[in-house]
């Protein structure tokens, strides 16, 4: 019996995309944030949420540009 196979929809391969770059940007947020960081004398909780926005402003726009790839390709 041959088995179906169902492609995913155009929305659910931007939301893929959107995740997986929201995880690359996250990990390159995590880098560069903790390191420009601790370059500029932060520490303690100061490091933690420059380094947590950092990470959130990284994930954002590298997932919104995987998006819109994604939306091309399409």
């Amino acid at each position: 019996m041959p088995v179906s196979q169902t492609q995913p929809s155009c929305f659910d391969r931007v939301k893929m995309g959107f995740m997986m770059g929201f995880a690359v940007g996250m990990a390159a947020g995590a880098m560069f944030g903790t390191f420009s960081c601790l370059r500029i004398g932060m520490r303690g909780r100061e490091l933690m949420g420059g380094v947590g926005k950092t990470m959130m402003q990284s994930g954002g726009t590298f997932g919104t540009f995987m998006a819109i790839g994604m939306g091309i390709r399409c």
